[in-house]
Order: C-alpha cells, then structure tokens, then sequence
C-alpha cells in the first residue's frame, strides 16, 4: 500500500520528508492497533461495550468527527491550521434547518448548504494570502464570526420539526453499517485518492515543506491553499448538514470544541503542526480513537473532565515526539 506522500522528487519532497511520510503511516498502523486493544479491554471491563447499539452510537459520531479531521488534515499539511470548522458545523446545521422548515425539498436545502464550504474557505486562503494574516488568526476569526451568525439567524433559537425524510437518514443501516459511516467512505476515498495519487496531493506536501521551493518548481501556491481551505470548510459544512439529521434539530452551538477534536484526530494519526506530513487513514482512527476514549468512559461512569485530560496529554506527547524526530534529521 502506497504511503501519503508519494515518491517524487519533482514536488519538491526531500528524501528526509519521504521518510517522515513513511513513519506517519506505520504511525496509522499502530494507531490500529491502539484502537483494537483499547476495544478489548472495554469490552472485557464493561458488557454494554459491544453491544450492537453502543456500536452503532460509537460509528455515528466517530464518522463526524472524522469526516471534519479528513478535511482538517489536507490544511495541516500545508502548514496551516483550521480552527472555524466547527463554527461551520454550527452554522451549517442551522442554515439546512431553516430552508428546511422554509419548505425547501431536501435536495436543494443541501445544496444550498453545502456551498458554505467553498465560500468560507475560499474566504480564509484570501484572507491568508493577500491580506497576510496567520491561518491561526484568520480561522479564529471567522470562528467567532460565524458563531455570531448562526445566532443571529436563529436569536439563538433551535429549529425543530425538520422532515422525518431528512432526520430518519441518519439513523438507517445499510449492510449493517451505519449510513453516517459510508458517508466516511464517501469522503475518504476521494479523498484518498486526491492526496496519494494525484498531482494536487504531492501539491500539497511540497507546499508544506517548503513553499518557496514548491514556488520554484513551478507550483501555484494560491491555488494550492485554495484548495486546502476549501476541501477543509467543505467537509465541516457536510458533518452540520449530518449532524442536523442526527439530532433531528438546526442549533447554531453545534459542533463546540470540534475544531480541537479534529486538530487532535490529525495529529494523534500523525498529520504534523509543522507540515508536509499526513494521509488520509490516519485521522479516521485517531477520530475512532478519541470517540472509543469518550464513550468508554462514559460507559464506566468515569468523570467526563478526564476525557479531556486525555485528549490533551495525547497532543501533547505526539507532537512532543514529532519534534524530537525532526530534531534528529
């Protein structure tokens, strides 16, 4: 199986980074492994584990959380860093539900919806390339600003009564399989496809290794960082659309602090802060991993404060790591 970054020399990826994409993706493999014997053990220390229904539960909000950390990934490998995507969560819940309970068909509310992505994201590149501004501070703002947003387009009401055509899709199967997780597959294989075996992926990683050699060799940077941004607003705009359907309801507080668990399923499936290092596998078990994390402790009635401490120790220890084997190139 070919890793995240492939072996091309033209994109401007030195051997050292080819290296370093090597070992991200054996990190996944072991990430799989993490994640299997974390399984074991809930399942021997609490019965309700693996039961069919915790199961399902565990699938559906795992699949948001990785859909949103699939989009945040392409943007850490430019070097950047999204922190409005669950703002769009939020916002994109509410919109869906408003043309919704405008009568709108289910179709072209969606549709609507989904070009929330495009435009936001489009809006942070600008912002990062002709204004000058840090991704950190461009994200952040249009994170508070699209929370006002959604607030204002609701007075930060909930939107109930949305059709049962729309809310029921979230909770079907097919094969056995949630339906919010073949929507994982709808992303992740594309997305795949785009960031291993396509000339825009190797675009990527040159850009977050070393603009200005990406730059020489010909790359466009604009349109590279477009493309980053967009894919990651685009995908956050997808999970308020499923996450409306899940919780059957439009409220534009949805998805706070997602943007940290999306930072934090990239990076535990060993996307790096400093670029040019990431795939596609890694944060879908990273976000299974965090969800395992969660809904275990919930099952053995452990305080939901220490999930945090978790998340936040596992952050800090993986990229601790990450730059003592930078270090040591």
């Amino acid at each position: 199986m070919k890793d995240a970054a492939p072996e091309t020399q033209d994109a401007g990826l030195s051997k050292a980074e080819q290296r370093q994409s090597r070992f991200a993706f054996v990190r996944s493999l072991t990430l799989l492994g993490l994640v299997l014997l974390v399984w074991l053990v809930l399942s021997v220390m609490t019965e309700s584990f693996m039961t069919s229904a915790n199961l399902s539960n565990l699938a559906r909000q795992a699949s948001l959380w990785a859909i949103i950390a699939v989009g945040q990934t392409f943007v850490i490998i430019t070097g950047g860093i999204d922190l409005s995507v669950g703002a769009i969560v939020g916002l994109s819940s509410t919109v869906v539900a408003v043309l919704l309970k405008a009568g709108l068909p289910i179709w072209l509310a969606v549709f609507i919806t989904m070009g929330i992505g495009p435009v936001v994201g489009a809006f942070h590149a600008f912002g990062i390339l002709r204004m000058g501004l840090p991704p950190f501070i461009m994200t952040l703002a249009t994170m508070t600003g699209l929370r006002g947003i959604g607030l204002l387009l609701t007075d930060g009401q909930t939107i109930a009564g949305l059709p049962n055509a729309f809310t029921a899709f979230s909770r079907q199967s097919f094969l056995g399989i949630p339906s919010l997780a073949w929507m994982v597959v709808l992303v992740a294989v594309p997305a795949y496809v785009l960031l291993s075996h396509s000339r825009w992926g190797r675009h990527l990683f040159a850009v977050g290794s070393n603009s200005e050699a990406a730059r020489l060799s010909g790359i466009s940077i604009s349109r590279t960082i477009y493309l980053a941004y967009i894919l990651s607003a685009s995908c956050a705009a997808f999970v308020g659309i499923l996450t409306a359907s899940r919780i059957s309801i439009g409220v534009a507080t949805t998805g706070e602090a997602w943007e940290l668990q999306s930072i934090a399923a990239a990076v535990i499936g060993g996307a790096s802060l400093f670029g040019a290092v990431g795939s596609v596998p890694g944060p879908l078990l990273g976000s299974l991993l965090l969800t395992t994390i969660n809904n275990g402790a919930n099952l053995l009635n452990v305080n939901p404060f220490w999930q945090r401490i978790i998340t936040g120790a596992l952050i800090i220890v993986i990229v601790w790591l990450d730059q003592l084997r930078r270090a040591k190139r």
